[in-house]
């Protein structure tokens, strides 16, 4: 069985100090460091050996105003744009899709704002300055619309420039995307993708062809191991010392975790075994107001334990992979993940994502923006 993984918001090569939703939260905007710590999640991955991914691109994300970005190891990039942020605009987002390598088109997704049960128009036409550019194709069960090629053309030029982009229903009804920040993040999907200064650019176009332009990335195959069956005497382990000693010190400088509290009566420790001479060591590290964080290391099975900390932001094991997924704030409208999978030798990373800014189009957020994407082939 093969499952793809995807994904997101991976900053400047990892650099989560970047990660738009740890930015200070405007009105349906940011998410909360404290809620998300996507910061102890950096540095976790980066603690999590990546040979297996090395040779491939590494995702970035960036977001500007109201728009944001997220291109994955692949090379393809998602752009997100949403209703204005300021004001009582009526949510609204748009996903641009172009993969990577010479003549790809770039694809257009419309969603209306769901959070709350909304009633969807009969029909909804694009205006852009005033200009009708005909129906859009609405699927009133998912609130989504795909644009035709003519209007995403339209579009597209209409975010490199000062414009008012609007679908209206046919009872009247408005919603306003705003081009605040568009233009940035097309030049950033430009430069990702090597088409600057090409007749293929969104943004800084040239005279150059496309031959040059970076091509797309095969998606990375992990194969996920079968883990061992338990033996009688890992229990046993989950309550000595020198375990819980070893895991306190492995933690990086400034991290805690409750579940190794040394000052308090420690539950034990969850063991799972993985191999004949590797563990799965897990605890509750810590809860915020609607988020927890489990922590897992990979341990030797006999001393010295010698503990790889793999996440301290844990919040399933899946089999053989170790799952992350947070709020962005309580209302829930935004999430990120990660994953990581065990491959017989140590937990690789495997997906990474977000759905977007925290704009209250949908409960759970209205896309899934990768940075890093895998296929998972199971182990029969």
């Amino acid at each position: 069985m093969n499952t793809l993984r995807t994904d997101g918001a991976v900053w400047r090569a990892m650099d989560w100090t970047a990660y738009p939703q740890q930015r200070k939260m405007r009105a349906g905007h940011a998410l909360s460091k404290n809620t998300m710590r996507p910061t102890l999640l950096a540095a976790a991955l980066l603690l999590t050996p990546v040979a297996a991914l090395a040779e491939a691109p590494v995702g970035i994300a960036f977001d500007h105003e109201d728009w944001t970005i997220a291109c994955d190891n692949t090379r393809t990039c998602r752009a997100a744009g949403y209703q204005p942020d300021e004001g009582d605009s009526t949510p609204v987002s748009v996903l641009l899709t172009r993969k990577a390598g010479a003549g790809q088109a770039v694809t257009a997704e419309l969603m209306l704002g769901q959070y709350d049960e909304v009633k969807m128009p009969a029909s909804l036409t694009l205006r852009i300055d005033q200009r009708d550019l005909g129906k859009l194709a609405l699927n009133r069960d998912s609130g989504t619309a795909p644009l035709t090629n003519a209007q995403v053309t339209a579009l597209l030029a209409a975010l490199t420039r000062s414009s008012t982009i609007v679908a209206v229903g046919n009872d009247g009804r408005r919603w306003q995307l705003s081009d605040r920040g568009a233009a940035a993040v097309l030049l950033k999907m430009d430069e990702f993708q090597g088409r600057l200064g090409t007749r293929g650019a969104l943004v800084r176009k040239g005279d150059r062809d496309e031959t040059a332009v970076l091509p797309a990335v095969p998606v990375p195959q992990i194969h996920e191991a079968k883990l061992a069956a338990p033996q009688a005497a890992d229990a046993r382990l989950g309550k000595l010392p020198a375990l819980y000693q070893a895991l306190r010190a492995s933690l990086p400088a400034n991290d805690e975790c409750k579940g190794l509290d040394a000052s308090t009566a420690p539950e034990p420790l969850t063991i799972t075994r993985l191999s004949s001479d590797k563990l799965l060591v897990s605890t509750d590290c810590w809860m915020g107001a609607y988020n927890v964080g489990t922590g897992y290391w990979v341990i030797n099975a006999r001393a010295p334990f010698a503990p790889t900390l793999i996440t301290t932001q844990a919040s399933d094991l899946d089999e053989a992979t170790i799952l992350a997924s947070h709020k962005g704030r309580g209302l829930g409208d935004c999430y990120s993940q990660a994953s990581w999978t065990w491959d017989g030798r140590r937990f690789v990373p495997t997906s990474k994502s977000t759905s977007g800014l925290c704009r209250l189009v949908a409960a759970g957020g209205a896309w899934e923006l990768p940075t890093l994407v895998t296929e998972v082939k199971k182990s029969p």
